[in-house]
């Protein structure tokens, strides 16, 4: 029963990624009630378009849409932040600090409705700070750095040459690396540090200890790619 559930889990997974163009930073998807909505398993952090500011986010909308169908999302008992159709089935909602509930709305009798919990802090680069030289940002946590200016290398997974910067387990940790909420690497006594290249537009990377702390960096790609030296 076990394998049964984490298959079906992994199939919805797959399916939400290729109808929704596979955005990295979205990860598995939950399927509501009706099955014809979804919402991100959970929050991840971006920067904000409007603001720039890294911020909690999850993604919702129709899953697995027929022709002409159409939704309205909404946070927190609020008015509808945005509308869903088959064209364009998923839409992002920023989430603030504390309880939120993201409704998809297909009409006034059919609703599911996503619980989502963002604590004090979450997705925060505040505390973080930098050496003297300016080369390294050090997370607040303390548990982690990382290189501040990108260079360029060849990724042996895409074959392009890529900026990439240098994440580094300050201490024997055990951290888990995302890039745009995708899982990366590991980091630890063992394996203490890592390239990580960046995509076109801003990345956030994070190195999470658990449930004990979550380090977040943000760094520019640019278009994704460089000219090797």
């Amino acid at each position: 029963m076990k394998f049964k559930s984490f298959f079906v889990r992994a199939m919805l997974a797959f399916v939400a990624a290729m109808m929704f163009g596979a955005p990295a930073w979205a990860g598995t998807v939950q399927v509501g009630a009706s099955g014809k909505t979804f919402a991100s398993s959970a929050v991840q952090c971006t920067p904000n378009p409007t603001t720039g500011v890294l911020s909690s986010v999850v993604e919702a909308g129709l899953f697995n849409p027929k022709r002409g169908a159409i939704a309205t999302v909404s946070l927190n008992g609020g008015s509808s932040t945005a509308t869903v159709t088959a064209d364009n089935p998923a839409t992002k909602v920023w989430l603030p600090e504390g309880s939120n509930f993201v409704v998809v709305a297909l009409s006034k009798k059919t609703a599911d409705s996503y619980a989502f919990t963002v604590s004090p802090g979450t997705c925060t680069t505040a505390g973080n700070w930098f050496s003297a030289d300016g080369a390294l940002e050090y997370a607040a946590s303390g548990k982690s750095y990382a290189t501040v200016t990108p260079g360029c290398a060849l990724n042996g997974a895409t074959g392009l040459a890529q900026p990439y910067v240098h994440l580094f387990d300050n201490g024997s940790y055990l951290l888990n690396v995302s890039v745009n909420g995708a899982p990366l690497t590991q980091l630890s006594a063992t394996r203490p540090h890592t390239p990580v290249f960046l995509s076109a537009g801003q990345n956030v990377i994070s190195a999470a200890n658990g449930s004990l702390s979550i380090d977040y960096y943000v760094r520019d790609g640019g278009d994704g790619t460089c000219t090797l030296p």
